[in-house]
């Protein structure tokens, strides 16, 4: 498959590998750099909680949610 690199540098998927391999807007990945026009692209898949207490502290409620200190299993 072919594609072209837009004024903005921005690559265009074809559609079909999108469809085959459920790439969606806003997904993240990474580009390396292998040889002189070489490039490896890899999807990063983000941690399962991503997000999640950004999430709750975004409640209306005022202090609803607070951040504890990690404890640590060295002393038990």
């Amino acid at each position: 498959m072919r594609t072209v690199v837009s004024s903005k540098g921005q690559l265009v998927l074809p559609a079909e590998l999108r469809r085959v391999d459920n790439i969606e807007p806003g997904q993240h990945f990474s580009v390396e750099r292998r040889d002189a026009g070489m490039y490896l692209l890899t999807r990063i898949n983000p941690t399962p909680n991503a997000g999640f207490v950004d999430w709750l502290r975004s409640c209306p409620e005022s202090d609803w949610f607070q951040s504890i200190p990690s404890e640590s299993t060295d002393s038990l």
